[in-house]
């Protein structure tokens, strides 16, 4: 079974990767791809430099992010462009690595994608797992985690889509506002039903 883990920003969907780890269940992480995609010689970044200039390579000739985040910053065109090359080679290196998982006789794959949903890639995976956090805590555990203003943090939690209406759309909901203990139970429970372990 492939199954998609996903939450809101300072959820705390990192801490349940962690434990799904400690399951032995092979994680496929769409934010460690997003970066090696667009180191050099990869033709995300080749294709992010015709398109965007080649001022968008650091010296180290990786991608310059700060810069290339300053043009895309209120500039939907440019992110919708930015997009149509960055999703597709994610998409492809994660379909990859969950293959190759499988050929080594792994029976579960779990596809850790922060913006499943946004993205529309809820396609790739048999099952959605949701970590949750009342909006409240969530704005709580940004601000601190980032110590990022109310206004700064709300921002960003809104460029999001609801966590509410992601707790509709997922299969199962681990509630991480306990503790980490209540949260791994949750977890262990979800992954028997499924018959994952």
């Amino acid at each position: 079974m492939d199954i998609g883990l996903t939450g809101g920003i300072a959820s705390g969907k990192s801490t349940v990767a962690d434990m799904i780890r400690n399951y032995n269940i092979p994680i496929v992480d769409a934010d460690v791809i997003a970066r090696e995609v667009v180191e050099p010689g990869e033709s995300a970044l080749e294709e992010i430099v015709q398109s965007f200039g080649s001022e968008m390579k650091a010296e180290d000739g990786g991608l310059d992010r700060k810069r290339l985040g300053s043009v895309i910053f209120n500039n939907e065109d440019k992110r919708k462009l930015l997009n149509s090359i960055l999703h597709p080679a994610i998409r492809k290196r994660m379909l990859e690595e969950v293959a190759s998982y499988k050929n080594q006789g792994e029976p579960h794959v779990v596809l850790d994608i922060p913006l499943l949903y946004e993205s529309e890639l809820n396609h790739l995976v048999d099952r959605t797992l949701l970590v949750y956090v009342d909006p409240l805590t969530q704005l709580k555990r940004l601000m601190e985690r980032d110590g990022s203003t109310e206004q700064e943090a709300s921002e960003r939690i809104q460029s999001q889509m609801p966590i509410e209406k992601k707790k509709e759309l997922a299969d199962a909901v681990i509630d991480n506002t306990g503790t980490r203990k209540e949260s791994e139970d949750q977890l262990v429970q979800v992954l028997r039903s499924w018959e994952v372990i």
